[in-house]
């Protein structure tokens, strides 16, 4: 079911591009004359014959191949040179030699207990660049991959399950071991593996059977753990294992992306690394002969969609989830190839507003029709499902960008250790929401109540339930010309309890407050957020702003995972056994003006708005309902 397109109102509405590597191996095969050893005997040349056609030519047998993947980049700071010394580099911890220089490798060492470090380090992948060039024939090079190798399967017998990052790196270390095998094979010119490396096919075989035993599930580590299985199959002509993995990628691809081409993995990051990892399934089969049917392909194109629609204008991807701030990969003849450019190439898509089933709406202005690509303003906002995977506590949230900048940003992923930083970042309080002290730890589901969309304006309302008593909805107007948003926050408890509207606010601004108003820009810039506190049926409170506050945490961005930078947070608040607050968002030209006043129309309250000398008003129903009059 594709998703839902929009309609008038009163309707319900550091990866790599996707990896296309095809690699094809022939082989000529020895033909063996049929019907016995015997030769025929020679024909006699006095004896008229018939001539008999030509023969056919006979079609060696096809030899299949598995497609060594990347490394994942890491190889990039692990240089064949740091490999000799037995030094591994990853993230921000500084070059660490982590063995005695000769492949004998320490495998528990980590200085700053780091478990993704820690993880990668196990997956050998760093060994890339080494692997490499020994298949181009660098024998000290082979030698000294091949040593490291060799030593992570002597110090780590099966199972390894009880060390989480040899378990975790798997599926990468069979790739690896995989990757290392045709290194041997093409380095040393030989057409089957030496003796002297007989270890690498048993330990190839002790990573396939802990890849059937340990399967992680239909999301990506599942993926990656089927497409090394498979390969493990294929390399070794295992069509058991083949078929095993082949399975699980046709039972697992149902799940993975649904019919709208949503990914389960609750992050828009991971969805664009899906994107990639189902291509590679697709090449993988196909290169080692078996036909990967029509559903990842299907699957895949709406994932495309989806992926267009979750681009910002900026041409990254709204940071949603365990994400990075990460590009928008511009795939040729996909729809991405018009995001991804900023609509420099491709085709131009046509719906302009998607709401998914799986907790997502995004919503833009346009695609650059009438301006330019980057001045459009683009949203999204959560609903859905309760957390897992790599998701936040992240619903009714809301990302916003306008002017060419980011207006209202997602605190970011802060990494795979467990710590404060962590639990900070996937809470509730690195997020546009509104939070309740009390409920940390709340993984609601949340539903789309209501929705209405028109050409200028689009309407949506939220609820979930923070725990037991404590009931929030959130109503979102959604305006152009001028491009703006109004948000309606109504919270309702069994005891009094401290409630907070938070609006994040990208790292380079500075906030200035007056009053029910806060003015957020960075000096000499010529774009600035207006955040407005409109008093309805409650009083307001003073604004309150947190910058890079470390007890508790709030006020931080993380853009990538190692770095994390002081950004300013205006807190709306009220205490209570109930809150209404009402928040308006106005992205503008640092010297435009933006004024509002307040009249009442029978039981709406009317929100008449100046901004940049553009006049609008919305009307604010005491059901919540937003509405667009002017």
């Amino acid at each position: 079911m594709p998703a839902r397109h929009p309609r008038r109102a009163g309707t319900t509405l550091r990866l790599a591009i996707a990896v296309a590597v095809s690699v094809a191996v022939l082989a000529t095969a020895l033909m063996i004359p049929w019907g016995g050893s015997e030769p025929e005997a020679a024909p006699d040349p006095t004896v008229a014959r018939t001539p008999e056609p030509p023969t056919a030519p006979v079609t060696p047998p096809k030899r299949y191949a598995y497609t060594c993947p990347a490394y994942s980049g890491i190889d990039s700071t692990n240089p064949v040179s740091n490999l000799y010394r037995d030094t591994f580099t990853w993230g921000t911890t500084p070059p660490y030699k982590v063995g005695d220089g000769k492949g004998n490798i320490n495998w528990r060492v980590n200085p700053d207990k780091n478990p993704s470090w820690y993880m990668w380090l196990h997956s050998l992948r760093w060994l890339g660049k080494g692997i490499i060039a020994g298949g181009k024939g660098d024998r000290r090079a082979l030698q000294r991959v091949s040593t490291i190798a060799h030593d992570w399967v002597t110090d780590n017998p099966y199972s390894w399950k009880s060390d989480a990052g040899a378990y975790e790196s798997t599926m990468h270390r069979t790739n690896v071991l995989i990757c290392l095998r045709q290194a041997v094979l093409s380095g040393l010119h030989v057409p089957r593996l030496p003796l002297e490396y007989a270890w690498l096919d048993k330990a190839l075989l002790d990573h396939a059977w802990f890849l059937q035993k340990n399967y992680s599930g239909d999301w990506n580590h599942g993926t990656d753990e089927s497409l090394a299985l498979f390969g493990v199959g294929c390399t070794l002509g295992r069509s058991d294992l083949k078929k095993l993995a082949a399975d699980r990628l046709t039972s697992a691809i149902k799940t993975s992306i649904d019919t709208q081409g949503s990914t389960n993995e609750q992050s828009t990051a991971y969805a664009q690394f899906n994107y990639s990892l189902w291509g590679r399934a697709i090449n993988v089969l196909e290169q080692c002969g078996v036909d990967p049917g029509t559903t990842i392909k299907a699957r895949r194109r709406e994932l495309a969609k989806w992926l267009a629609l979750a681009t910002n204008s900026l041409g990254n991807l709204h940071q949603i989830g365990d994400s990075e701030v990460v590009r928008t990969a511009p795939v040729p003849g996909t729809v991405l190839e018009y995001a991804g450019t900023l609509g420099a190439q491709g085709i131009r898509p046509t719906q302009r507003v998607g709401i998914f089933d799986a907790g997502y709406i995004f919503g833009r202005t346009g695609w650059g029709e009438t301006r330019p690509f980057t001045q459009e303003s683009t949203y999204s906002i959560r609903f859905g499902p309760a957390r897992k995977l790599h998701g936040h506590d992240d619903h009714t949230s809301i990302t916003y960008t306008s002017h060419g900048r980011d207006i209202l940003i997602d605190g970011g992923h802060a990494g795979y250790k467990v710590d404060d930083w962590r639990s900070w970042a996937k809470s509730e309080f690195s997020h546009n929401e509104m939070t309740v002290l009390s409920t940390a730890t709340a993984h609601p589901v949340t539903k789309l109540t209501r929705s209405s969309l028109s050409d200028t304006s689009e309407f949506y309302e939220l609820q979930d339930s923070l725990g037991a008593g404590i009931d929030r909805t959130r109503d979102v107007l959604v305006l152009k010309d001028p491009d703006l948003m109004v948000v309606l926050d109504r919270g309702t408890s069994a005891s009094s309890e401290d409630y907070q509207t938070l609006w994040h606010l990208p790292e380079d601004q500075r906030v200035v407050v007056n009053g029910n108003s806060a003015v957020a820009s960075r000096a000499g810039d010529r774009v600035k957020t207006t955040l407005l506190q409109i008093p309805f049926q409650q009083a307001t409170t003073p604004i309150q702003v947190a910058t890079g506050q470390n007890d508790p945490i709030q006020g931080w961005h993380y853009t990538t995972i190692d770095k994390r930078q002081p950004a300013p947070v205006v807190k709306f608040t009220r205490s209570g056994r109930s809150a209404t607050i009402l928040s308006v968002i106005a992205p503008t030209r640092s010297n435009a003006a933006v004024i509002y006043t307040t009249t009442q129309q029978g039981s709406r309250l009317l929100l008449n708005l100046k901004v940049d000398g553009v006049s609008t008003t919305v009307a604010i129903s005491p059901n919540g309902t937003l509405e667009r009059i002017k």
